[in-house]
């Protein structure tokens, strides 16, 4: 019992690790863009799956088992490949066919070169040269896993061109196969039990860093932003509140330095002509109550008159001044 239950949390994974980079695949070819996505990790996943296709066919593994490192090199090669022609990296079509037929042909060549030969040694009871194999898989698996942090260290934590559902396969992946480990603790592979906790932990710390950064940079961020608008319409506010008579006096203080300055032309021009009508007309006065000085009744109305012109007069002085 405790045996099938093995094989079947190990089918789980195995089908999980077949198929984890289809919605990687499906994301860049919707973005056209595979900024944020390592050149380096897809390169290096490249690389490990030969090396897993020779050790699981010399330790003559089931034929799911079997399959599942050659359909992780197909995805793999087609991640390259596109990462090869979108954007940032873009590629020319030459070099992208150099590459992806330079690795098809290291692919087929490990493959027929080394699992005969190895497969000959693994029948007589030498295993250590196929364990080789699965060693030199399981680190460049796990180092592929190393260059998505440098792309976050670059954007404080955040994840950018990698497709969170790409992640949760690739990690469920690694838990089902660690179960299958842990209930049938008697066969305990301890290589693959290194290579699941390593990947697994990788691939939560992404997690973890993009949930963060979410933490850091949106919600503490959004709750900065509210309290400096409080603060800007707290300002206002006293801004409103401090408009005192002061400056009412500043405004009329300014405008009467705007009159002075003789901005203010047109209302300067009209009191300087009314000013001089009224001086002729007091000189005229002066003449008439100097012929008319016998008459009383006439000298008193003249009187009253300059007296008239004299009050105006004062009251036009200061725009004679300004003029002047």
């Amino acid at each position: 019992m405790v045996s099938t239950t093995s094989n079947v949390l190990a089918t789980i994974g195995t089908v999980c690790w077949c198929v984890q980079l289809i919605p990687q695949i499906y994301y860049n070819w919707r973005r056209k863009n595979t900024e944020g996505f390592p050149e380096l990790m897809v390169l290096l996943w490249c690389l490990c799956a030969p090396f897993f296709g020779v050790f699981v066919i010399v330790e003559n593994s089931s034929i799911p088992i079997m399959i599942q490192p050659h359909l992780f090199s197909f995805f793999c090669l087609i991640v390259y490949i596109q990462v090869m022609y979108y954007p940032p990296i873009s590629r020319s079509k030459k070099q992208i066919f150099l590459r992806a037929g330079s690795f098809i042909l290291f692919q087929i060549s490990l493959e027929i070169g080394c699992i005969i030969p190895l497969r000959k040694l693994y029948i007589n009871g030498i295993k250590f040269p196929s364990l080789i194999f699965g060693i030199i898989a399981s680190i460049l698996i796990a180092l592929g896993l190393i260059p998505p942090y440098f792309e976050l260290w670059k954007r404080n934590g955040k994840v950018i061109g990698i497709n969170f559902l790409f992640l949760l396969v690739d990690l469920s992946g690694a838990v089902f196969s660690l179960a299958s480990l842990a209930v049938d603790s008697e066969n305990l592979d301890i290589m693959g039990l290194v290579l699941y906790t390593i990947c697994a932990s990788l691939e939560v710390g992404i997690f973890l860093s993009h949930f963060i950064w979410l933490i850091r940079f949106k919600l503490f961020k959004l709750s900065k932003e509210i309290d400096i608008e409080n603060d800007i319409e707290n300002d206002i506010e006293n801004d409103i509140e401090n408009d005192t008579e002061n400056d009412i006096e500043d405004d009329i203080e300014n405008d009467i330095e705007f009159i002075e300055d003789g901005k203010d032309s047109n209302e300067l021009d009209v009191h300087a002509t009314r000013f001089e009508e009224l001086n002729e007309n007091d000189e005229k006065l002066n003449k008439k109550i100097t012929n008319d000085s016998g008459n009383n009744i006439d000298d008193d109305d003249n009187n009253n008159n300059n007296n008239n012109n004299n009050s105006e007069l004062n009251d036009l002085s200061p725009y004679q001044t300004l003029m002047d």
